[in-house]
């Protein structure tokens, strides 16, 4: 079946190099990024992990976890993450999931439900479709899902960018703008009526048009 926005994120139970996890209780109370690679040891993927890892920190001020899967084993995906560090110069401290027998790939949609096999001797152009973000909330369901092509680096301060307006409309009867950043304002969603964006918004909005209502961003 076919996974879409609003869907409760699959749960499963598979080996990390931090150890066995049970998905939903790892995500626990917080928000959680996981992002697939078709292959270990390729190279857009290594400078995707590399950065990611660099950026860790502000993901973690979000309460948000990183964890990274690829149809490779455990084994791999430790030695995969000295080549990361050498390269990028920031060492990989989240976990990477081990999915050699493509189920968790099948279970996000990322690969055909008939696939057959393991990992074992298949290409990254065989897996060219686990290569995706999913940025999931505190309920279990996907916010964002995002699939590149194996030749474009993923932007993971555009993934940043998205996961600050679905905290900040998790809260707010608000909605972000094209190009939004942090603290630009922000678009009342028609849920919100007149009168109660008075009382929310005393200065008033602008109204380029009877169903756009600018207010600033919220606190």
């Amino acid at each position: 079946m076919a996974l879409r926005l609003g869907d409760i994120a699959p749960d499963f139970t598979a080996e990390t190099t931090e150890g066995t996890i049970n998905f939903h209780d790892w995500v626990g109370d917080g928000w959680a990024l996981l992002f697939s690679h078709p292959k270990d040891f390729t190279p857009v993927c290594t400078t995707e992990l590399g950065y990611l890892a660099s950026q860790k920190a502000e993901f973690a001020k979000r309460n948000c976890k990183i964890i990274g899967l690829s149809v490779d084993s455990v084994d791999d995906h430790k030695k995969w993450s000295k080549d990361i560090e050498d390269v990028q110069g920031a060492a990989v401290t989240y976990p990477l999931i081990g999915d050699t027998d493509l189920k968790i790939a099948k279970l996000y949609d990322m690969l055909p439900a008939e696939t057959h096999g393991t990992a074992q001797g298949r290409t990254p152009a065989d897996n060219s479709t686990v290569r995706s973000v999913f940025v999931i909330g505190p309920d279990k369901k996907v916010k964002l899902m995002i699939t590149y092509p194996m030749s474009t680096g993923r932007n993971f301060d555009e993934v940043l960018r998205v996961l600050d307006s679905c905290q900040l409309t998790a809260k707010h009867k608000v909605a972000t703008p094209v190009n939004w950043q942090q603290g630009q304002d922000v678009i009342l969603t028609p849920a919100v009526s007149d009168e109660e964006a008075r009382r929310a918004f005393p200065e008033g909005w602008r109204s380029p048009k009877p169903y756009i209502r600018i207010v600033p961003q919220p606190k």
